[in-house]
């Protein structure tokens, strides 16, 4: 039976949980679980003071019921295990994750997956801004690992991303792979503009029916049929992340830059 939390009341100050991760917990009584700390704004409390805690600690299962929309910090730095978020998320959840799984069964905030360094987050509803990116100051974003998000995400899409994958399923505003320094981006809705500025090297891929346009510093290559591709979407299928049979077989324009920062990077449009 999986330990479960469930937010007993709503507040009008953001509530974090930083820390409160599967790998943290495990071995732990209810007792130990119900007073490990939180905060309610600057405020130190216990966890029971907002939670109601049930289950058992021991499998590596946590879930977390309510509408946590203003619960910060969910999964943050956890490093094994499995979480489940049944509803709504808040800002950073699977920030600075090293393994383990993240799945959202609603929407999330900002910071889905900053600056991560592995593991498996899968966001079924929409994302706000930043989905593995960097924080502000920082030299990079994401390291490694997995963010699908099923929705529509934000801006600054893998803003610094180094290494790991990043799907989105849905619309996504601006600037996707700005500065990426490596690693895999895959749209498959409508976006934004200035996508790929400073990008240093790695893969942004656009996929949907509705194309955005390009900044002037990536040059057209070649039109071609990416070996790896179809290996990387039959990827996501198997982890329940939909994928259209055209696909598969489509075309796709090939595009290096930005060449601002030498050329090395690569945007895969798909040819309509």
């Amino acid at each position: 039976m999986p330990l479960r939390l469930s937010l007993k009341s709503r507040s009008a100050v953001p509530l974090e949980v930083e820390g409160i991760t599967p790998d943290v917990v495990r071995g732990k009584s209810l007792a130990a679980i119900e007073k490990l700390p939180m905060f309610q704004g600057s405020l130190r409390l216990s966890l029971a003071e907002f939670f109601a805690i049930s289950g058992d600690a021991t499998d590596g299962v946590m879930e977390w019921e309510g509408d946590l929309s203003g619960v910060h910090w969910i999964g943050a730095k956890m490093t094994s295990g499995k979480l489940v978020v049944e509803g709504n998320g808040g800002r950073h959840i699977g920030s600075g994750m090293r393994g383990g799984e993240i799945h959202v069964l609603g929407d999330a905030g900002d910071w889905v997956g900053g600056e991560m360094h592995g593991g498996f987050i899968h966001v079924r509803g929409r994302a706000g801004h930043l989905v593995g990116a960097a924080y502000r100051g920082s030299a990079q974003g994401m390291t490694g690992g997995t963010i699908l998000i099923g929705g529509d995400a934000g801006n600054e899409i893998g803003h610094s991303l180094r290494r790991g994958l990043i799907a989105i399923g849905g619309n996504v505003g601006d600037l996707a792979g700005f500065n990426m320094l490596a690693g895999t981006i895959l749209l498959f809705g409508e976006s934004g503009i200035r996508h790929g500025a400073g990008m240093k090297r790695g893969t942004l891929g656009f996929l949907g029916s509705k194309l955005p346009p390009l900044l002037p510093t990536f040059h057209l290559a070649c039109r071609c049929q990416p070996d790896f591709l179809p290996l990387l979407l039959s990827e996501l299928r198997r982890k329940d992340f939909p994928v259209a049979e055209e696909l598969f077989a489509s075309s796709y324009d090939l595009y290096n830059g930005d060449l601002l920062e030498g050329g090395r990077g690569e945007i895969l449009m798909r040819a309509m």
